[in-house]
């Protein structure tokens, strides 16, 4: 319930977010004779501004330019949500179970688990706590990727790569540890 007002809240922010995330903005035009100069202000494109929306999961990814990256994101909250919510849930359960069998002289509240000794009640809870515990700290991991990717992306925002990328494969003349006579061999050029 709650993952889907999360979404419809995003994807109803979208556009306004999209909106926020221009790059440019420019002045107003009033009527200018021909030798004036119009200035023109850019706003540049900042890391830290990113990082700011990535607060809100999927912010930095949209203010990047990079909203195919939000669903990706929530789809990994919401099973990470289920997860927590299921192991919580039989962690609680076998806890439950084993209080009241130490505080009940041994006597079962469980049906399904009659027959299992208290000893493996607590090792189940134990499994369980654990597991519970992972699926917090990967929830968490995720977070924190998101912050990082956010953050790594806006100062990569500007980075161009040219497409004029050669490697060149050559011969040489290689030298030899004794340095009397050299060995053929490949260069390889990037």
């Amino acid at each position: 319930m709650i993952v889907g007002m999360l979404f419809l809240l995003l994807f109803s922010a979208m556009p306004s977010m999209k909106a926020m995330a221009q790059d440019t903005t420019f002045t107003p035009s009033v009527v200018t004779p021909a030798n004036a100069v119009v200035s023109v202000v850019v706003e540049e494109h900042s890391a830290r501004k990113a990082l700011l929306w990535s607060l809100l999961p999927g912010g930095g990814q949209v203010y990047n330019g990079q909203a195919w990256k939000v669903p990706v994101i929530y789809g990994a909250f919401a099973g990470m949500g289920y997860a927590i919510h299921y192991y919580y849930s039989r962690m609680t359960m076998f806890k439950d179970e084993y209080l009241y069998r130490v505080n009940n002289g041994g006597a079962t509240n469980l049906d399904d688990y009659a027959s299992y000794p208290t000893s493996n009640i607590y090792n189940l809870y134990n499994s369980y706590n654990r597991n519970f515990q992972l699926m917090v700290i990967i929830t968490v991991g995720i977070y924190a990727l998101n912050l990082v990717d956010a953050y790594v992306f806006g100062h990569l925002y500007d980075f161009q790569i040219s497409d004029d990328l050669s490697l060149s494969l050559s011969p040489s003349l290689l030298p030899t540890p004794g340095g009397f006579q050299p060995s053929f061999g490949l260069t390889l050029s990037f």
